[in-house]
């Protein structure tokens, strides 16, 4: 697939900063992503064992989540672990792997934030740019904010605010189970963003998509 390659991976963490905030200005988070028209969907993962980075995208069917596709590409651990920053630390190798995906996916989700990030560009929606795709970022521990814990049932939501402007949810997608955190990376809407990962979730606290990336980064 066509990847909109956008700057250099190899900068300081004070320009990976500036960056982020001008690219910022660029993401798209009104755009409802419609449900009934969706074919496939990925899950986008990267692990890093002994400084060598792994990423995953695994291309399902939507919406029966059958596994249609497994990328996988590996390169040496280019960027220090920096929170705010991961995606100066997994770009590299995730540009890799999306360039060798023959299923586009209609949507991507990623292990990890969208603008639900301290300048509003978290890995999903720094790599939604590069794919000028809808991409959502799944988190499972929260990176900045504040919010009240949701009801315990699933599908139960509350808000997350960061300086006094509502980033994402906490969602809860099983009952009983801790919350993930939803946010849009870009050409997404919040609602349907919901909608999509709780329809893509069926057994287990975090969606199909992402479980089977996870699965798949893990295994070097």
């Amino acid at each position: 697939m066509n990847i909109h390659h956008l700057h250099d991976w190899n900068i300081t963490p004070d320009r990976a900063i500036a960056l982020q905030r001008d690219m910022a200005a660029n993401i798209i988070t009104d755009q409802p992503l419609q449900l009934n028209s969706i074919q496939r969907v990925a899950g986008v993962d990267v692990s890093v064992k002994n400084n060598m980075s792994q990423a995953a995208i695994v291309v399902l069917s939507y919406p029966d989540m059958e596994i249609i596709e497994t990328v996988r590409a590996q390169a040496p651990t280019p960027f220090p672990y920096i929170p705010g920053l991961l995606s100066f630390r997994e770009g590299p190798v995730l540009e890799e792997a999306f360039r060798h995906l023959e299923h586009e996916p209609d949507v991507f989700i990623f292990d990890g934030m969208g603008i639900m990030h301290p300048r509003h560009l978290g890995i999903a929606a720094h790599m939604g740019l590069w794919l000028d795709k809808p991409t959502i970022g799944c988190g499972k521990n929260k990176l900045v904010g504040h919010y009240e814990e949701p009801g315990p049932e699933k599908g139960a939501r509350s808000p997350l605010y960061y300086k006094g402007q509502q980033l994402g949810v906490v969602l809860r997608t099983r009952d009983n189970v801790k919350p993930v955190f939803i946010s849009v990376g870009h050409r997404g809407e919040l609602q349907s963003a919901i909608d999509l990962v709780l329809s893509c979730t069926t057994r287990y606290r975090l969606p199909d998509p992402i479980r089977a990336a996870h699965n798949a980064a893990g295994k070097f």
